[in-house]
């Protein structure tokens, strides 16, 4: 029912920052919770950021909070993950998902993207 395509990954040199777009087609877009998780190569899957898509849940991975900020725009069907302040521990494929709640929880999503590499330099 939802179909979503991240992109705006690349390479970037530590102190940098980026910023990922997830695309969302196939419902209301507005009526689903959003969030972002990566996994870094030899690690599991870490959730990043989430929100509401009323914006009343705001949640973050304590490593990223005050760096990264997750937004949404409605009416083009988008998320975005503002990342600032990139390290080289941030290197990893980013992927969004949506679900019925905003939480840190993976496989409360439903729907999830293919993913976008991000490579932080040093």
């Amino acid at each position: 029912q939802v179909q979503l395509v991240e992109s705006g990954g690349g390479l970037v040199q530590a102190g940098g920052s980026l910023r990922l777009s997830c695309a969302a087609s196939g419902r209301t877009f507005s009526s689903v919770a959003m969030g972002w998780f990566r996994q870094a190569p030899g690690k599991e899957r870490e959730f990043v950021a989430a929100m509401g898509w009323s914006g009343g849940s705001m949640l973050y991975e304590d490593s990223v909070k005050g760096r990264f900020t997750i937004s949404r725009d409605n009416a083009k069907n988008t998320v975005y993950l503002q990342m600032n302040s990139l390290n080289t521990e941030d290197t990893a494929v980013y992927y969004c998902a949506s679900g019925p709640r905003a939480t840190i929880i993976s496989t409360w999503y439903p729907y999830w993207g293919q993913g976008t590499q991000v490579t932080v330099s040093s």
